[in-house]
Formats: C-alpha cells, sequence, structure tokens
C-alpha cells in the first residue's frame, strides 16, 4: 500500500504545474503540443496512455539457501534485461524496505494478460520465490523515455 501512496503523490507532483505568479519568466511546462513525440508514445489527447503495473510481492517459495538466491536473482536480473531490451518493460526496480512487497514492474503493454505472460518468463515468478499483482495505471505518455533517459545518467549497467 505505500507504494501505491509513494507512485500516486508522484504522479500528482508530475501533473502539478509551477505557479506562474512567482517567476512568469519560467516555464517548467511549453505551452507548444509537439505531435511527433505524443505520436511516439501512443499518447491519447491529455498526453497520457495505459500502462500495466506489476507489484511483486514475496512468494511461498523464498529461497533459504545464498548461492540458490543468488542464482535466482541473477536469472531474475537477467530477465529484466531481456524484457527492457524488447521494449515492453519501462521500469523495475525493488523496494527494500517493505516484507511483502517486494519491487515493481511497469509494462507498455495494453492487457494484464499481456502483462502476465511477460511477468511469467521471470524465473522467480516460475520458482515461487515472487507472485505477482497487475493493475491498469494511466499516467503520463512521456514515461516512455525512461528507458533512454535512464541509460543516459547510468554509469554501470546490470
Amino acid at each position: 500500500m505505500k507504494f501505491v501512496a509513494v507512485v500516486f503523490i508522484a504522479f500528482i507532483l508530475i501533473q502539478c504545474k509551477p505557479n506562474k505568479n512567482i517567476h512568469p519568466e519560467i516555464s517548467l511546462y511549453p505551452p507548444a503540443f509537439d505531435s511527433t513525440l505524443a505520436s511516439k508514445w501512443g499518447a491519447d489527447e491529455y498526453g497520457m496512455k495505459l500502462y500495466i503495473i506489476v507489484l511483486l510481492k514475496a512468494g511461498p517459495h523464498r529461497p533459504t539457501d545464498s548461492l540458490e538466491r543468488e542464482n535466482l536473482q541473477r536469472a531474475h536480473m537477467n530477465n529484466i534485461s531481456r524484457l527492457a531490451k524488447e521494449g515492453k518493460l519501462l521500469v523495475a526496480g525493488p523496494i527494500d524496505q517493505d516484507k511483502d512487497l517486494k519491487g515493481i514492474y511497469l509494462f507498455d503493454v495494453r492487457t494484464i494478460e499481456e502483462a502476465k505472460a511477460l511477468t511469467e518468463t521471470d524465473p522467480a515468478i516460475q520458482h515461487g520465490s515472487l507472485i505477482m499483482e497487475m493493475h491498469p495505471w494511466y499516467a503520463s505518455a512521456a514515461m516512455m523515455e525512461i528507458p533512454e533517459l535512464h541509460f543516459k545518467g547510468a554509469k554501470k549497467n546490470f
């Protein structure tokens, strides 16, 4: 539940526009609509689109052996890299402060069924170390730029 609250707050902050009365010469949101970008991203008329967000939760078969845990984590990360390279997975990351919620995936697919099929390729899901909970999420189509922007800020990759 903490994750949903954080995502909601982040979404609200992204959508908030600065007060132009304070600094009218500064605009973080240029008024020009870019139809090329909107089309590239698959944006609707509000600049939004549907994604599927997957909450990865602790499953019933968590490895206790350190070598098994390390091998499963490596396979999990390799699968994440593959899905990202295919352009289906926009965001993935761990959540370290919750006992049950372990991470998230954000897929650029339109249906739960598509996201389920992709998530089921994860060795951690197959092993039962993780289980998934999926939700449609209507958010800014500009999130399609995250993968490219991520690599511009990363000195190392997995």
